[in-house]
């Protein structure tokens, strides 16, 4: 059918980068899988609920951000004791959910997806070639993670 797809797994989600690597190659899909537990081992009073919203930011802002469609697949049930919450989306490229699944048991969720609404997005506020300001990322592109001032004992940020 001609469409541009790209595909990613689990934590990719949850990046930036992630979406805009496959965004700047005019992606028009993103397929991804991922298996997340209902529970954080290492924050249990997070809960599920706050897990799916998370889960649902990062998808819904990575498509709206790269106008693209995200088809994202979970598993769903009990994996090795541990219940994973579900939670699969198909999202458009505005970011809005057009289906989702219900509940953490097994489901197929669909919805027609037209690769041309895409268009739009791409070539106004996301027309990448003509907005993006690159010069200005050399943070981004020089360090892996926070970094203070030299010398700086107190952990606050260098700018």
């Amino acid at each position: 059918m001609g469409g541009i797809f790209g595909m990613c797994i689990c934590n990719d989600r949850r990046w930036p980068e992630t979406y805009r690597v496959m965004g700047l190659q005019g992606v028009e899909m993103i397929v991804l899988g991922f298996n997340t537990p209902s529970v954080n081992a290492q924050k249990g009073a997070e809960g599920s609920q706050q897990r799916i919203f998370h889960h649902k930011l990062s998808v819904q802002a990575g498509a709206y951000q790269n106008s693209t469609w995200v088809v994202a697949v979970a598993k769903a049930g009990v994996e090795d004791g541990h219940a994973l919450f579900g939670a699969s989306l198909i999202v458009n490229p505005d970011g809005e959910i057009v289906a989702e699944s219900a509940t953490e048991e097994d489901e197929v969720i669909v919805a027609a997806c037209d690769l041309d609404a895409c268009l739009f997005g791409k070539e106004t506020i996301f027309d990448f070639k003509r907005h993006r300001r690159i010069e200005h990322y050399g943070r981004i592109t020089a360090r892996g993670g926070r970094r203070t001032a030299k010398g700086d004992v107190s952990g606050k940020p260098e700018f």
